[in-house]
C-alpha cells in the first residue's frame, strides 16, 4: 500500500468501528492432578463414577480488556474410593470494545469459555492419562444454554427483590 497524503485525514482502514473482539493470551492459570487411592486402585473392578464441576470468573482487567477462568474439576470414584481428582482453571486476556453492556455480558459468559474449554479438556485429558487412567473424552458443553439458564435465574433474583448489584454476573457458569 502507498503512503498517500490524505490531508491529515486517517485512511478508514485505521478507525474502528463496530464492535471489536480479541484474543490477547490464552494459560493454564492452576492445575492439579492427584489419584490418592493409587496404585490399589488400578486393581479394582466395577463402573467408575465420574463428576465434573464447572465454574467460570470474570475480571476486569482495563476499560476493554477482562479476564476470563474457566475451571473443570472432574472426580473419579471407583466403588465408593477416589481414583482420580483432576482440575484444571484455563484463563484467558480478552480485549472486548465497542458493545453495549448486554453483548458484552453475552461475549464474557459464551464466547470465551467457547474459546477456553478446549485447552482446558485437552488439558484434563492428558492429565488422567498421564496418571495411568484410561482416557476421558471430555463432551461438547453448551455455554449458550448455560449463560441464558443464568440470566434466567439472575431475573428470578432480580423479581424477589434483590438489586441487579447484588446478583452475579451471567459470565459465571
Amino acid at each position: 500500500m502507498s503512503d498517500e497524503n490524505l490531508n491529515g485525514i486517517a485512511p478508514a482502514a485505521d478507525a474502528q468501528q463496530g464492535p471489536t473482539f480479541t484474543v490477547e493470551k490464552l494459560y493454564v492459570k492452576d492445575v492439579s492432578f492427584e489419584a490418592p487411592n493409587a496404585p490399589q486402585v488400578f486393581n479394582e473392578q466395577g463402573q467408575p463414577d465420574l463428576q465434573m464441576k464447572l465454574n467460570q470468573k470474570v475480571q476486569r482487567l482495563a476499560d476493554n480488556a477482562f479476564e476470563v477462568s474457566l475451571g473443570i474439576t472432574l472426580t473419579c470414584t471407583l466403588n465408593d474410593k477416589t481414583a482420580y481428582l483432576a482440575e484444571v482453571e484455563q484463563a484467558g486476556v480478552f480485549g472486548l470494545g465497542g458493545m453495549d453492556d448486554q453483548m458484552l455480558d453475552a461475549m464474557l459468559g459464551i464466547q470465551c469459555p467457547n474459546i477456553l474449554y478446549p485447552y482446558a479438556s485437552a488439558t484434563i485429558g492428558q492429565l488422567i492419562t498421564s496418571g495411568g487412567f484410561p482416557p476421558f473424552p471430555m463432551q461438547p458443553i453448551n455455554f449458550e444454554a448455560l449463560y441464558a439458564e443464568t440470566l434466567r435465574q439472575r431475573v428470578a433474583q432480580m423479581s424477589q427483590g434483590d438489586s441487579l448489584a447484588d446478583a452475579e454476573t451471567a459470565g459465571n457458569a
